[in-house]
């Protein structure tokens, strides 16, 4: 069958498109490489000065920069995407980074750690908070990404606590929702008899499973990582994590966004061993500890009135070393490193 003259008109346009297309991608690929090339120079300057590599409040301004620009056809999403992976590159060009985490690979953690730093970083999984926080404090790792406080059920207290513990600072925050899906090797709900997950994920998702998996017995895990290993592994079972867990453990997604309130929000902190040196940041965190005495927050508070500053968030906790003692944890909507505020944090630690 002959083709008509509109098909071939057809075929011929969109091969002249792709040839466009083509020709776009090796002009990129020349710039990027170029891009490449500036990366190192600025690696071997950061490493003369024995800066850190990564610098948040730079990758912010670029990010920024770049929305900001003119486009036409790009969405906002898919620029952000693409420029989180070529920082990610950038910031490997000019030294490997360790990252880690609290593990397995395909926590809510590990996730997180991806969306912000991208996939060209070293990510190395840790047993538990103490040894993330422990490799960063000894320079065992450059970067660790914790959990720090959930939208639903508060602050994650084993985090606050290990601030106290080890020197390490905060170099960033990320903010992630949090959405469950039910994976499985089965092939549908009907088969599934055993629900493994994270104890706070199972509650999370508390009501779906109660209406839609009645007969269905709950087993928690250790992390929402472990569930999926144990699904893969027990016929009739299921586990509830994040749903890129599923396409890494080969399992299928039996129901999406299961989580009784989906406005349920994670807050995770990259934590390094040096204090950022970076200025403009809009937020900083404080602990400390304060005299048992009457006014003694009451004062604290006052200095940081008296500055115009605002107080985003306080929480207290016991202070394990001593009975009926308290530490205090605060953020600041200012940054509290810049010279105008030296002589309050003098008055602040008096």
């Amino acid at each position: 069958m002959n083709s008509t003259p509109e098909h071939s008109r057809s075929e011929t346009s969109l091969d002249d498109i792709r040839q466009r297309i083509d020709r776009v991608d090796e002009a990129l690929l020349a710039l990027l490489d170029e891009r490449a090339g500036l990366s190192r120079q600025v690696g071997a300057i950061k490493s003369d000065s024995r800066e850190t590599v990564f610098k948040p409040f730079r990758e912010k301004e670029v990010m920024g920069r770049l929305l900001a620009c003119h486009r036409t056809h790009l969405p906002d999403d898919h620029l952000r995407h693409i420029y989180r992976e070529i920082l990610s590159s950038s910031r490997r060009l000019q030294r490997a980074q360790k990252v880690v985490y609290l593990g397995p690979e395909g926590t809510f953690s590990y996730f997180a750690g991806l969306e912000y730093l991208g996939h060209s970083q070293d990510f190395e999984p840790q047993r538990d908070l103490e040894e993330v926080f422990r490799a960063v404090s000894r320079g065992d790792a450059e970067l660790g990404v914790i959990p720090l406080e959930n939208s639903l059920q508060g602050s994650v207290g084993q985090s606050l606590d290990l601030f106290l513990r080890f020197d390490v600072f905060i170099q960033a925050e990320i903010y992630c929702r949090i959405s469950h899906c039910l994976m499985s090797p089965e092939t549908d709900l009907a088969s599934v008899k055993v629900v493994h997950s994270h104890p706070q994920a199972l509650a999370q998702c508390s009501a779906w499973l109660r209406n839609t998996l009645p007969q269905a017995s709950l087993v928690p895990a250790e992390s929402t990582a472990a569930a999926a290993r144990l699904a893969g592994q027990i016929p009739g079972s299921a586990a509830i994590g994040h749903r890129r867990l599923a396409e890494m453990s080969g399992l299928n997604v039996l129901a999406s966004q299961i989580e009784d309130l989906h406005d349920n929000w994670t807050r995770f902190l990259v934590i390094g061993s040096v204090p950022p040196r970076e200025g403009n940041r809009d937020k900083t965190s404080l602990v400390f500890t304060l005299p048992d005495t009457p006014g003694s927050l009451v004062a604290v508070l006052q200095l940081l009135a008296g500055e115009g500053i605002n107080l985003k968030k306080l929480e207290s906790r016991p202070l394990r070393s001593e009975k009926w003692k308290y530490v205090f944890f605060m953020d600041v909507e200012c940054d509290l490193g810049r010279n105008s505020y030296t002589d309050l944090l003098k008055r602040l630690a008096a």
